[in-house]
C-alpha cells in the first residue's frame, strides 16, 4: 500500500480530471456495488461505472492493486464510503484527491451529524450507513449533485433519475419497517458473523449482535463465542445468519455450540453485508440487496414477509 501511495503522484499529473470521455459518458469509479450501483442508476446513458471492490469481496480487507491505480487514474469522478469502510485502500484515495481528481465520499452528508453516526471499532464510525436506507438516500442525493456538476447540460435529467430512485428508496424503507415488525419481539434478534448490522438496527427496531466487531480484521475469540451461545439458548432466538462476504465458521461454531446445550437454532440464510449480489441479477442492486436480507430475517425468525421480496424477484 505504501508502495502504490508513493507511486501516485507520477502516474496521476500524465492523466486527465473531470470531463468525459470519447463516447460522451463520465467514466466514474466506484469503490463498492452499493456504491457503483446507486451511480448507475442516476447517471443513467451519461456515466460509465467501474466498481473495484465486487460481489462476496470484504472491503474492510481490500488493498488496492497496481491495476486499480490505473483505474482510479483514468476515471473521470471516483465515489466511496468515506467513513473508513475502505480502510487499507483510503490512503489511495487521499493521494488522488490531492492530485485533483474529484474524489467524492457519499457519506459527506452525514460524516458531520454526529448523532446519526454509531461508534465503531478503533475510534472509527461504524461505515455500515447503506443498511439504513433513509440514510443511504442522503448518499444517493450527493452523487446526483456531484454528477450534475460534472455535466450541467444534462442536470434536470440527472436530477429527475435521482427523484425517481429516492421514490424506490422510500417504498423500500417502508417495506424493510413493515416487515421486521412483523417478526415476535421476543425474536427480534439479528445474530450474524460481525457487526454490519447497527444501522439496520436503530431504523427498523430489531436487536443485532456480531461475532466479530464492525471491521472483520478483529478475530472472535472463544469467549465471544460462548457468550453469544448463552444469548441464544436464554432468549430462544430460532436462527443465525452467516454472510457472503465473512467465512462461515464463526457462525457454525454458535450452531453447534448451542446444539450441544439441546437448544437447535439454524442457520437462517446467507445475508449481503458488505457486499451486494452478483452482478446482473436482483441482488445485485442495492435494492435487491436490503430486499433479500430483509425478507430473509423476517421469515426466519417468524414474521411475515412474501417469499420472492417486495418485488417478486428474489431468487
Amino acid at each position: 500500500m505504501a508502495a502504490l501511495a508513493a507511486g501516485l503522484p507520477l502516474m496521476i499529473s500524465c492523466g486527465k480530471t473531470g470531463g468525459a470521455r470519447d463516447d460522451g459518458k463520465i467514466r466514474v469509479v466506484a469503490t463498492t456495488a452499493m456504491i457503483g450501483d446507486v451511480v448507475a442508476v442516476i447517471g443513467g446513458d451519461e456515466v460509465n461505472v467501474e466498481t473495484l471492490i465486487g460481489a462476496g469481496v470484504d472491503p474492510h480487507l481490500y488493498k488496492a492493486t497496481a491495476t486499480d491505480v490505473k483505474k482510479l487514474q483514468a476515471a473521470d469522478v471516483i465515489f466511496y464510503n468515506g467513513l473508513m469502510l475502505e480502510g487499507k485502500m483510503t490512503g489511495v484515495l487521499e493521494k488522488i484527491g490531492s492530485n485533483g481528481k474529484p474524489v467524492h465520499a457519499v457519506t459527506d452528508r452525514i460524516r458531520g451529524d454526529a448523532g446519526y453516526l454509531l461508534d465503531g471499532d478503533d475510534d472509527h464510525v461504524d461505515p455500515h450507513v447503506w443498511m439504513d436506507v433513509s440514510g443511504w438516500m442522503k448518499a444517493a442525493e450527493v452523487i446526483a449533485e456531484k454528477l450534475a456538476v460534472l455535466r450541467p447540460e444534462r442536470a434536470a435529467e440527472i436530477l429527475q433519475r435521482r427523484d425517481g430512485y429516492l421514490d424506490e428508496l422510500r417504498k423500500l424503507d417502508a417495506y424493510s419497517r413493515k416487515s421486521l415488525a412483523s417478526i415476535p419481539e421476543s425474536r427480534r434478534v439479528l445474530v450474524t458473523a460481525h457487526d454490519a448490522f447497527g444501522y439496520m438496527a436503530r431504523a427498523y427496531g430489531i436487536t443485532v449482535r456480531g461475532i466479530q466487531g464492525i471491521s472483520t480484521e478483529s478475530e472472535a475469540g472463544l469467549k465471544d463465542i460462548n457468550s453469544l451461545v448463552d444469548f441464544l439458548v436464554e432468549r430462544n432466538i430460532p436462527a443465525v445468519f452467516v454472510e457472503t462476504s465473512v467465512p462461515k465458521k464463526s457462525v457454525e461454531a454458535l450452531v453447534e455450540g448451542a446444539r450441544s446445550r439441546g437448544r437447535d437454532v439454524r442457520i437462517g440464510g446467507e445475508l449481503f453485508s458488505d457486499a451486494m449480489g452478483a452482478a446482473g441479477t436482483y441482488e445485485g442492486t442495492y435494492i435487491g440487496m436490503i430486499d433479500h436480507n430483509v425478507t430473509l430475517i423476517t421469515r426466519a425468525l417468524g414474521g411475515e414477509a412474501p417469499p420472492q421480496g417486495m418485488k417478486g424477484k428474489l431468487q
